[in-house]
């Protein structure tokens, strides 16, 4: 049973481990005639490679595209496309330790338990290296999306690290790529900043909160029941290494708004087109997108591997300790962030496609 493929039209299959010789992608049904280029890959991959700054894993990958098959003469096919991303500083000796301990916090244990074997030099296919191949194939789907949706636009940006959330009326796009926590607000990655480096000095780490926003998202997209526009992406973002919990729209904070509160009134816009008063749906109402910006929420949880001793069992069942050496994110939840747009950015042209599959270019509703 094969569990490491996602999508149904648009559908990226993702391989390697952690400390083997590459990892990679395989992204089939993207459209022909696509644009494609290593460079327009890139671009991403930069955004989430490691060693970029001190709040970030050490380890020193340049994280290279190399496209194998599916292009040709700088378009795509309609075959599948390879992506393959050598691995080129791993230390698997850091992981010596470990051989016959479980880390905490980390999927040792259940690996073991579940297949009588693990990979334990960086975790092998647990390892969040595993998102590198995620976001060369979001690359794929973003250039896709702008052949298929022009001005269609996806950002992602973190708007809590631990206790620490942003200011919304600090709230600067232009903010974003300026910082190393690919945050909004200046001043909360100022004081980002002095927080995790003293609890990177300490040997620890902590949790994050990420935001990804799709603009340019035409309606309609998604189905009922099980076909949902928000089921997809909340499975999506879930399984990003180390999240643990989903929002859509208002999320949880829904629970505490009256129905006053929560409804989105709807107008009509002088183009002749519906207007909502907010957006506390996220830009989805019964799976189907309205037309609003698409946004969803994940939390990520603090890096398990520290440098503070931890109580564990060995293979064995005997009780012992461990210190998780090697280079390791104080905040994970950093180089989350183009991840999770690469999540959005399959999501929605996988339900695109499948929109088209069904009504045609065009969206058969008609308003005014």
């Amino acid at each position: 049973m094969s569990m490491n493929s996602f999508g149904h039209l648009f559908r990226v299959t993702t391989w390697g481990e952690s400390h083997g010789p590459a990892l990679g992608a395989t992204v089939d049904g993207c459209p022909p005639g696509v644009p494609v280029a290593e460079e327009d890959l890139q671009v991403w991959l930069d955004k989430r490679k490691p060693g970029q700054n001190k709040f970030t894993t050490q380890r020193r990958e340049p994280d290279q595209v190399k496209i194998l098959s599916g292009v040709f003469e700088g378009k795509s096919t309609g075959t599948p496309i390879q992506l393959m991303i050598e691995n080129t500083d791993q230390r698997s000796k850091d992981y010596g330790d470990i051989v016959e301990k479980f880390r905490p916090g980390h999927a040792d244990i259940t690996y073991w338990q579940k297949y009588g074997i693990r990979d334990y030099r960086g975790g092998g296919r647990s390892s969040a290296r595993e998102t590198a191949a995620r976001v060369a194939a979001g690359g794929v789907a973003r250039n896709a999306l702008q052949a298929l949706v022009p001005g269609i636009q996806i950002k992602g940006y973190m708007t809590q690290i631990g206790p620490h959330k942003i200011n919304r009326d600090n709230f600067d796009w232009d903010q974003i790529d300026q910082n190393p926590f690919w945050t909004p607000d200046a001043a909360a990655a100022a004081d980002w900043a002095e927080y995790l480096d003293q609890l990177r000095k300490d040997g620890n780490s902590v949790g994050a909160v990420v935001e990804v926003v799709a603009r340019g998202v035409p309606a309609g997209l998604g189905a009922p029941v099980y076909g949902k526009l928000d089921t997809d992406l909340a499975a999506a973002m879930m399984s990003i290494n180390a999240v643990k919990g989903v929002e859509i729209g208002e999320g949880m904070d829904a629970a505490a708004l009256t129905g006053v509160e929560n409804s989105d009134e709807i107008f009509m816009g002088n183009d002749g087109k519906p207007v909502f008063s907010s957006n506390h749906a996220g830009g989805i109402l019964g799976g189907i997108s309205t037309g609003q910006d698409v946004v969803v929420r994940f939390a990520v949880k603090p890096t398990s591997s520290i440098l503070t001793t931890r109580k564990t069992i060995t293979k064995s069942g005997e009780p012992t300790e461990i210190i998780t050496k090697g280079r390791h994110d104080p905040c994970v939840g950093i180089r989350a962030v183009p991840v999770g747009e690469a999540m959005m950015a399959c999501v929605i042209l996988d339900h695109l496609l499948l929109n088209r599959g069904q009504v045609g270019e065009e969206l058969p509703g008609k308003i005014g």
